[in-house]
């Protein structure tokens, strides 16, 4: 079965804006990739930061790390 001028017109117009949409989302998608990235990394300096508060806590009261047998569980 052969497509009219006006059906092929109308699936050629619906193959390059259907492109351009997958285009758009992927840029969408590497935005909010390299959003998450960002956040990740803040919240991974913030919990190291806290760790070594902790850690310099425990060595100022002359007491056990509890957390690095957990750490060692990790591992």
């Amino acid at each position: 079965m052969s497509l009219s001028e006006s059906q092929r017109k109308f699936y050629e117009n619906t193959l390059a804006m259907t492109r351009q949409e997958l285009t758009e989302l992927d840029g969408s998608i590497e935005e909010e990739l390299a959003k998450v990235k960002d956040r990740l990394a803040e919240l991974q300096n913030a919990k190291k930061a806290a760790r070594q508060m902790y850690d310099a806590a425990c060595l100022r009261l002359g007491i056990p790390n509890d957390l690095e047998s957990e750490d060692e569980d990790e591992s």
